[in-house]
């Protein structure tokens, strides 16, 4: 990328992270219903392994390490600010950006990024707190391969999740009366089931897990986890790698072909 579109994109960046201190009460109430939610997950597996030395394969200090990982990993990559896509299609704000010498996507993603950063360095400080008080036994990597293709599943985590996003954001295109929200609603409720956001995905019956295990959604969170915990073999977890990067190709794809469609059907409603 050119130096001058880079210094174009870093200012995106700068910009979003402004916008944060002007809508605080929103952020700080969003931040309260993450702890809420993490809290009520992390209690009741706890009470479940209080009665079970291990269960699914997995002990206490396994079971609250991926539980309170699920919050680093999910501020990393589910973060997002993306969401705004469809209001702004349903706006008809999107044509202000198609006359600008700017790439739509990258927009996008570097507000995500900024987006991320800024959840991720809040939710750093919360898991600290919850460690400090409550002290659960919980479970340190060490080997440098599993800590290295934790880094690398994150970031590959972190575009899947993008393209994901954009393409539910892009439905708009054709509902725009609901401004493309009660498919984000409904996608985020279910992402964060399919994604092993409340439980490991492989405590449900195997054919079950097998059939999730080729979803992307898997890949988003439960996936680093388990690469991080050292619950998979090497080829288990370079097979991983190979299958993210086969759904990124494919939903870069998707989106490319949504993308032209809906803005052949655009009609900038309020401009």
């Amino acid at each position: 990328m050119p130096k001058r579109n880079l210094r174009k994109y870093l200012q995106v960046l700068k910009t979003t992270f402004q916008e944060y201190f002007v809508y605080r009460v929103n952020f700080i109430m969003w931040r309260v219903r993450s702890i809420i939610r993490l809290l009520a997950v992390y209690f009741l597996w706890l009470a479940i392994f209080r009665r079970n030395q291990e269960l699914f394969g997995y002990n206490q200090q396994l079971i609250l390490t991926y539980v309170l990982g699920t919050s680093v990993v999910r501020a990393l990559t589910l973060a997002s600010r993306s969401v705004d896509v469809g209001g702004e299609i349903a706006s008809g704000a999107l044509s202000n950006y198609l006359l600008k010498p700017v790439n739509y996507f990258f927009y996008w993603f570097s507000r995500d990024i900024t987006d991320k950063l800024f959840n991720s360095g809040f939710v750093l400080v919360e898991v600290s707190l919850i460690i400090w008080l409550l002290k659960p036994p919980l479970f340190l990597q060490t080997n440098p391969f599993y800590l290295l293709t934790f880094l690398v599943a994150i970031l590959l985590a972190m575009i899947l999740y993008f393209f994901l996003s954009f393409l539910v954001s892009m439905t708009t295109f054709w509902s725009v009366e609901h401004g493309g929200w009660p498919a984000r609603f409904l996608f985020m409720v279910i992402l964060n089931f399919l994604a092993g956001g409340l439980f490991p995905l492989d405590v449900l019956p195997r054919p079950v897990f097998t059939f999730f295990r080729a979803l992307p959604s898997t890949y988003l969170l439960f996936f680093p986890l388990q690469v991080y915990l050292g619950r998979l073999s090497y080829v288990a977890v370079f097979g991983g790698f190979g299958i993210m990067i086969l759904w990124l190709l494919v939903l870069n794809f998707l989106v490319k072909i949504v993308w032209q469609k809906g803005l052949r059907v655009y009609e900038a409603y309020g401009h």
